[in-house]
């Protein structure tokens, strides 16, 4: 079974946004204007050309498409952040527009073009979510950390279950099952709903550097119950296939594929995380050529192998913050080439979105995310208390586990492939409701971290290195 997803996720946006000078936090009204017309400006002459304008195509429209999505979601997040909104919803809302489904500025063949970028920020993303983890801070939120996982992992998967089974009667493909289908789907439903989003995670801990016991744990908690869903989803299919298929018997082939993936991953991304910090400290030079060199190349090789590359560089990344001297310099090489390509990362998943399969699902798609809320919020209240956390975690540690994205997608994709009968459209409801959750989701936990003044936007401006670095 794949991880591929695992951090559409681990945090597309592990710096996007980090480069924000104390500027940015006091611009005035003239300067909101002066954002205001020039996105106007931008929409407009790209509007215009796309439906007046001859047909374009190939690379110049991918070109085009890159450039648009960069200025539109820079500007529209500059305006956006006058509401307290991310920078991260400013990107999605730009690709959202300009998408296939509203104003069909950027055509879908285009949109499928852009993977390229994505492979890029993806490897960028990953390393620098590694990089992210400190093994101090770990140890300090250990129970917390081991308490929420646990109750999370099982409170969220039943409930979730539970609420897919209660609705079922609304869903089409679900209505008619039987009683031991339904349960099956369900729990395949259950494992999804307890998966997270490191790509906004990390995406708004980027924008707010935000400092603290509560991003701790967000960022902590969120890379490492991706994993757990893995290993749950796996568990869940062997499951369900008896279920499902009568007459099939247990089978744990996925777990030797997982196997394989996971400690293939993780072998070749201690080695790597080594080679960064032997080349960071004896050459130090061009990080960006090889930082490219590993986005491109490298993905490329370990897809070959049958190798995950985004938990590989995730590990490396760690390697080099943990084992090395050069966390910090390594962080500062990702963040001077990652700002550009995660709005464009950003913006063209906004792009992407179905968003004619929204409207069509929304009323249970509305319902199960709801739920979903609430269970999450649940489940953080009752393992803060379980593990005495301070006040600060008790009342926010379940603002960062709303969002979902890429590793949503990705197992509903395997679902999608292993149950042909119903795969297409239980995939179909698992999108639509991924959409609500990855629109709500960083805006809950961007106001959670303002609340418990962890965002350093909001508390404090940066230092000189700080400034000197952005």
């Amino acid at each position: 079974m794949e991880l591929k997803h695992f951090i559409s996720d681990v945090s597309a946006g592990a710096y996007a946004g980090r480069v924000v000078s104390s500027a940015a936090r006091t611009k005035s009204p003239v300067d909101r204007v002066r954002y205001a017309v020039c996105l106007l400006a931008v929409v407009g002459v790209f509007y215009v050309s796309s439906v007046l304008g001859p047909s374009v195509h190939g690379d110049a429209a991918l070109i085009g498409a890159i450039g648009f999505l960069l200025l539109s979601g820079t500007l529209l997040s500059e305006l956006i952040e006058l509401l307290g909104l991310p920078h991260l919803t400013g990107y999605l809302l730009a690709g959202v527009l300009a998408g296939p489904h509203v104003l069909n500025m950027i055509d879908a063949a285009t949109v499928r073009r852009l993977a390229p970028v994505n492979t890029l920020a993806l490897a960028l993303i990953a390393l620098a979510g590694g990089a992210e983890l400190r093994l101090d801070q770990l140890r300090k939120g250990l129970r917390s950390l081991l308490v929420a996982t646990g109750i999370h992992s099982t409170l969220g998967l039943l409930l979730g279950a539970a609420a897919f089974l209660a609705v079922r009667s609304f869903i089409p493909f679900a209505r008619d099952l039987s009683w031991k289908a339904a349960c099956a789907i369900a729990l395949l439903w259950g494992v999804l709903a307890v998966s997270r989003s490191p790509s906004a995670t990390l995406g708004i801990l980027a924008q707010t550097r935000a400092r603290g016991p509560l991003a701790t744990f967000a960022l902590a908690f969120v890379m490492s119950s991706d994993v757990v869903v893995i290993l749950l989803m796996a568990l869940a299919m062997m499951f369900a296939k008896p279920l499902l298929e009568p007459g099939s018997a247990l089978s744990f082939t996925a777990f030797h594929a997982l196997g394989h993936e996971v400690v293939g991953s993780i072998s070749i991304g201690t080695t790597l995380g080594l080679l960064l910090a032997i080349y960071l400290r004896l050459i130090g030079r061009q990080l960006i050529v090889v930082l490219v060199a590993l986005g491109f190349g490298a993905s490329e090789v370990l897809h070959y192998l049958q190798f995950d590359p985004l938990l590989t560089f995730l590990v490396a990344g760690f390697v080099v913050q943990n084992l090395s001297k050069q966390g910090d310099k390594f962080l500062h090489a990702i963040e001077d080439m990652g700002a550009i390509v995660y709005v464009v990362f950003f913006a063209s998943a906004g792009a992407d979105l179905d968003v004619p399969l929204l409207v069509d699902l929304w009323p249970i798609a509305l319902a199960l995310a709801a739920t979903r809320g609430a269970v999450t919020i649940a489940g953080a209240r009752a393992s803060s208390w379980i593990a005495k956390d301070e006040l600060k975690l008790r009342a926010w540690s379940w603002a960062p586990l709303i969002a979902q994205a890429g590793l949503t997608q990705g197992l509903a994709g395997l679902v999608e492939r292993e149950f042909p009968t119903f795969g297409a459209p239980f995939r179909a409801l698992v999108i639509a409701t991924l959409a609500i959750n990855a629109i709500i989701g960083p805006i809950l936990f961007k106001l959670a971290l303002d609340r418990s003044n962890e965002a350093r936007s909001a508390i404090a401006p940066l230092s000189e290195s700080e400034e000197a670095t952005s």
